[in-house]
C-alpha cells in the first residue's frame, strides 16, 4: 500500500496481507439502486431525477457513507476496507501509477461515464480512477500508514471523516493513481461518490447479476 511520491498520508509506502476477499468489478449502479429501492421503499439520492445522472448504467452517486453501507447490507454485501480497494485495484502491478498501468487517458467527463467504460486491471476490475470515489469502510487519519498493522489493517477506531478511494469524474484530473487516498465525513453526499461491493467468500451468495472475483483471483 502507498506510494512514496504521494502526500503524506499516502505514505510510507508497505506491505499488507489481507485475507481472502470478494469484490464486484464495478461499481454500484442506478439500475442496482432502483432495485434496492422498489424493494425496501428507501429515498432516491440527489441527483436521481437528473438526466445528466439518470443512466441505469451509470454509477449511482449521492449517497452518504450509512446509505452505501446500508445498500450493500441489503445486496448481501459490505464496503470493502481501503486495504481490499487498493489490494484488488493494483491487480498485482505493484509500483504501476494507475490500476492499468503508468499511463493516462487522455478523456475527461462531464458527468459519471457508464460503468466498464474506462481501462480494467489485470483482474477485470474497471471504473478504479476517473468516475468516482467509493466509499470504503474505514475511518480516516493522515498519518494511519505509519502505524497500521500489517494484517488486514481496518482504519483507526474513530474519526471524523471516512475513507474514499478512486478518481472522480469531477475533477479537473479525474485520474487519481491507486495510491490516492481521499476522504469525506460521512454524512455529506456528494455527486462524485459512489460504492463498489466487497464480501467475504463464505458469508452468503452473490446477487444475481452481481459479478464478483473469486477467491483464486484476489
Amino acid at each position: 500500500m502507498g506510494w512514496a511520491h504521494g502526500h503524506p498520508s499516502e505514505r510510507p509506502p508497505h506491505v499488507v496481507w489481507v485475507d481472502t476477499f470478494l469484490i464486484a468489478r464495478t461499481p454500484a449502479t442506478n439500475g442496482d439502486f432502483a432495485a434496492y429501492m422498489a424493494a425496501t421503499g428507501a429515498s432516491s439520492p440527489p441527483f436521481w431525477s437528473d438526466p445528466a445522472f439518470a443512466d441505469p448504467s451509470q454509477p449511482v452517486v449521492g449517497l452518504s457513507w450509512t446509505e452505501a453501507g446500508a445498500f450493500a447490507e441489503w445486496s448481501g454485501a459490505r464496503l470493502p476496507t481501503e486495504a481490499e480497494w487498493e489490494k484488488a485495484a493494483r491487480g498485482g502491478l505493484d509500483g504501476r501509477r494507475y490500476p492499468w498501468g503508468d499511463a493516462k487517458p487522455g478523456v475527461t467527463f462531464d458527468r459519471p461515464p457508464r460503468v466498464g467504460g474506462t481501462p480494467g486491471n489485470t483482474l477485470g476490475l474497471t471504473d478504479l480512477s476517473g468516475v468516482c470515489h467509493e466509499w470504503c469502510g474505514d475511518w480516516f487519519a493522515e498519518d494511519y500508514y505509519r502505524r497500521s498493522p500489517d494484517r488486514n489493517p481496518r482504519g483507526p477506531a474513530a474519526g471524523t471523516r471516512r475513507v474514499s478511494r478512486g478518481g472522480a469524474w469531477r475533477h479537473a484530473d479525474p485520474w487519481s493513481p491507486v495510491a490516492h487516498r481521499s476522504s469525506l465525513p460521512p454524512h455529506l453526499r456528494y455527486s462524485d461518490y459512489g460504492v463498489r461491493f466487497a464480501r467475504d467468500p463464505e458469508n452468503g451468495r452473490a446477487e444475481p447479476g452481481r459479478i464478483y472475483l473469486g477467491p483464486p483471483a484476489v
